[in-house]
């Protein structure tokens, strides 16, 4: 029996939650005027969503839509204030619980996790896999096709469903589900914070199959990319179509056919954003010219040390100084 989620409905919506996650919410957003006119009426403004929260009269608002680079063109889909605010008030009460139910290698938006840590994870795992390099390391590595899109209203209402037993909890979840789709029934919204949290726990179940039903020790899953790391390149292609089966099956998700591949370690392998070397790993190509754009585009001390702290994390000495001398000149 999966452990169950004990804060009630009334603690998530209660006006001091709300005001709490307002704090949270704000930082960074002082000089958004649609924030802005919200604050000027704030109490009000709280206590009437809390209201109608209380009374099951709570609807949430259409979205604005707008496209982005990073690095693909992506469409974001983002909440009225009011919304966004009740996105922070669910999400602060429930990521504590479901953290604790994720594996240890899930690393996208989760505290102390992140990019770089996935990044030292896979290195750890290829010296443990190819015995500090005296074996041959093969990595299965895969990508979900269209991942938000994708997600499916009813399988994740059924999977949370498993975790809180309080049904007005449940009532909320599928208010804030249901407000968006790509299609019927199915596809969650890139903007909502609450997404990011929902599509943990939705591949949850994907993560712990990994684990668990086909044994795939040396696992990494960072959002809709993962890994599969083995010396045995046969296990490995027995196991992806076990993977395709269950994400099809169970989750209504399918793999990108251009994105799946088994190689090895000495040969190079792309993962988020770096090509991976036994003894090393470098920068891709694409992201190096998305930085070197971007520097361009903004160049700021903000953006340069930004990308410093990013460029540590790899063997990247020649892009470093591309980086200063481009800083040298610009500021």
């Amino acid at each position: 029996m999966k452990i169950q989620f004990n804060d009630s409905f009334e603690e998530i919506i209660s006006v001091e939650n709300l005001l709490e996650a307002w704090t949270e919410f704000i930082k960074g957003k002082h000089a958004k005027q649609d924030v802005l006119d919200f604050e000027t009426h704030l109490i009000d403004e709280v206590q009437i969503l809390h209201a109608e929260l209380l009374h099951k009269t709570y609807r949430h608002s259409a979205y604005i839509p707008f496209n982005i680079s990073d690095p693909k063109p992506r469409n974001i889909h983002k909440a009225s204030v009011r919304d966004r605010l009740l996105h922070h008030a669910l999400h602060r009460k429930l990521y504590s619980f479901f953290d604790r139910t994720f594996i240890f290698d899930s690393f996208s938006c989760r505290e102390g996790k992140g990019t770089h840590k996935a990044l030292d994870r896979f290195a750890e795992f290829g010296r443990k896999v190819s015995r500090n390099n005296t074996r041959t390391c093969w990595i299965l590595k895969c990508d979900i096709r269209k991942f938000f899109a994708n997600i499916d209203h009813a399988i994740l209402l059924s999977i949370l469903d498993m975790y809180v037993l309080d049904k007005n909890i449940l009532w909320l979840f599928r208010v804030i589900i249901e407000s968006f789709e790509t299609r019927p029934g199915v596809g969650l919204p890139l903007g909502n914070l609450t997404s990011q949290l929902f599509v943990n726990v939705y591949m949850n179940e994907f993560d712990q199959y990994m684990k668990h039903a086909l044994k795939a020790q040396q696992y990494i899953r960072y959002a809709d990319d993962f890994v599969v790391l083995s010396e045995d390149k046969v296990w490995l292609e027995s196991i992806l179509p076990q993977m395709q089966r269950f994400l099809k099956d169970q989750l209504h998700l399918q793999l990108h056919p251009q994105k799946v591949s088994i190689a090895t370690l000495a040969s190079g392998v792309d993962f988020l954003g770096w090509v991976h070397f036994p003894k090393h790993r470098v920068l891709r190509t694409v992201t190096k010219k998305r930085m070197l754009r971007r520097i361009t585009q903004h160049p700021t001390q903000a953006t340069f040390q930004s990308y410093y702290g990013m460029l540590q994390h790899g063997n990247a000495e020649k892009i470093i100084k591309e980086v200063r001398n481009a800083e040298w000149i610009m500021l």
